[in-house]
């Protein structure tokens, strides 16, 4: 089916860009379809590599949708492939794999959506309009019939793709009525694929925000994590804000947007928390480091570091200030922040290993801004990397990229002084060896030289003397045992 007001020969060139780029998987495909149609069944490429075919992108998905029960589609398979699986048989999906192409053929729905529990009642359809209809975004309603290859767009798929628009092939207020996660879809496509949302579309994401609460927070994060791993971001979570949907699913972004007041003593903290995302976003992958041999890599896209250069400032609102001078004070904001992304993480189901290093770097964001004028002892400087661990390389990129200050004198200053920490970091690193940094006497030598059993103070006596080897350096056993005992002289326990 064609538009009518394309000329055919568009189309005709269209698919023909479309079959060159899916030329990989078209034995494949043409075979599959000479299975079905030789038993009577229609069958066709649908939704995402269609899609990506128009727009020159590799996509790994191959998914049919096709005329025949999930009965008929099992039998006809199973002989062709060399494993089939039916766990999505409630949907009409069956799955199967034959060398290293895997395919999911799925029976033409025509879901009927409960409003209340936004569950569909899987119901199949008898047409593939019928089945491209209820799809999410008209760009994802396209279809290419198998073996034929004949271009199927009844909505208009290929106009949106040129125009690089969002819009669904229903009404937008039906489509996310029946399913508000295609609302949170629509901001991860803006930011994968750099496309516009329709105005209509638009309108009914801000119209029908506040039914994103009844999806579950493991979709929602799930849409989240697509959309912070794309290109560009920042699209996709402007639209959430503009819309009024991140105020339901992450609103301490929106909560950034304070009041500017009218002397501007400080910068708009939600434009500048975008500015330094993308500036994280820039600095993924191989980066020369002061001191190092090697380019040191934090592997893009990396979530954990996009999280917390989103979220390192969420503490701001909670803690602003205005000082009786006419500045504007923020104090403590990391702390307070490192439990704001906490919570709103665990609220998002997020694993407990993301969670605790978003909050870690929350925490950490603000510690270079001690370093001044390179006056940190070595002690400082090897607390600083003892306190990041792992996370040191994310804090590098994330401690660059909260310079957002269009001030170039006081943005070179910022990246002269970091270097040069990083500089003191690499030595430091090649000398003592501080990723694994321990007391000079473990556990059994302290027990002993002190004559103590495990517990509470053997604790304390530990950590007293990792505090030592990290203000003062190696210094060898006898000097940590002199040290040791000295402390031991001080505590009560030792007159007991």
């Amino acid at each position: 089916m064609s538009d009518p007001t394309t000329p055919t020969a568009s189309y005709d060139a269209l698919r023909r860009r479309a079959v060159s780029r899916l030329a990989p998987s078209l034995p494949l495909l043409q075979e599959l379809g000479d299975l079905f149609a030789g038993a009577g069944h229609e069958l066709a490429l649908v939704g995402g590599p269609v899609r990506d075919a128009f727009l020159g992108r590799s996509s790994h998905d191959l998914d049919l949708t096709t005329s025949a029960t999930p009965e008929q589609t099992e039998a006809l398979l199973a002989p062709w492939a060399s494993a089939t699986w039916d766990i999505g048989r409630d949907f009409g999906t069956i799955g199967a794999r034959k060398g290293t192409d895997i395919v999911e053929v799925t029976t033409y729905r025509s879901d009927v959506y409960d409003r209340k529990s936004r569950k569909p009642v899987v119901a199949f359809g008898e047409s593939l309009e019928d089945d491209l209809v209820r799809r999410d975004f008209t760009v994802n309603a396209m279809a290419l019939r198998l073996p034929t290859l004949d271009f199927v767009d009844p909505y208009g798929g290929i106009a949106a793709l040129a125009a690089r628009t969002l819009m669904t092939p229903s009404a937008p207020e039906v489509s996310f009525g029946d399913d508000p996660l295609r609302m949170m879809r629509a901001a991860r496509f803006a930011a994968q694929l750099g496309f516009d949302v329709d105005p209509r579309v638009r309108a009914a994401m801000s119209e029908l925000a506040g039914s994103i609460e009844m999806i579950s927070a493991e979709r929602v994060r799930d849409e989240l994590v697509k959309l912070l791993l794309s290109p560009d971001p920042r699209a996709g979570l402007t639209l959430l804000v503009d819309t009024g949907i991140a105020d339901h699913v992450l609103p301490e972004l929106p909560a950034l947007r304070l009041e500017v007041d009218e002397h501007h003593r400080h910068k708009d903290v939600y434009e500048h928390s975008l500015t330094v995302l993308e500036q994280a976003v820039a600095l993924e992958g191989p980066r020369v480091v002061p001191g190092l041999d090697e380019p040191e890599t934090v592997g893009g896209p990396d979530l954990v570091l996009r999280l917390a250069a989103l979220l390192h400032d969420v503490g701001k609102p909670a803690t602003r200030r205005f000082e009786s001078g006419g500045g504007v004070s923020f104090h403590h904001h990391e702390m307070v922040g490192a439990k704001l992304a906490r919570k709103r993480l665990r609220a998002l189901r997020f694993d407990k290993a993301t969670i605790n290093d978003v909050s870690r770097l929350t925490e950490l964001h603000l510690r270079f801004h001690g370093y001044g004028d390179a006056q940190w002892t070595d002690s400082a400087v090897r607390r600083y990397i003892t306190d990041a661990g792992p996370l040191l390389s994310r804090l590098h990129l994330l401690t660059r990229s909260d310079c957002t200050t269009r001030n170039r004198r006081k943005a070179a200053a910022l990246a002269a002084s970091y270097d040069g920490l990083e500089g003191r970091i690499a030595a430091l690193r090649a000398q003592e060896e501080l990723d694994a940094v321990r007391p000079e006497l473990d556990g059994n030598q302290i027990a002993q030289v002190l004559q103590i059993k495990p517990g509470p103070v053997l604790g304390r006596a530990y950590k007293h003397l990792l505090a030592y080897r990290l203000d003062q350096g190696p210094v060898g056993q006898e000097a940590a045992r002199a040290e040791l005992l000295r402390w031991w002289g001080e505590q009560p326990e030792s007159n007991a």
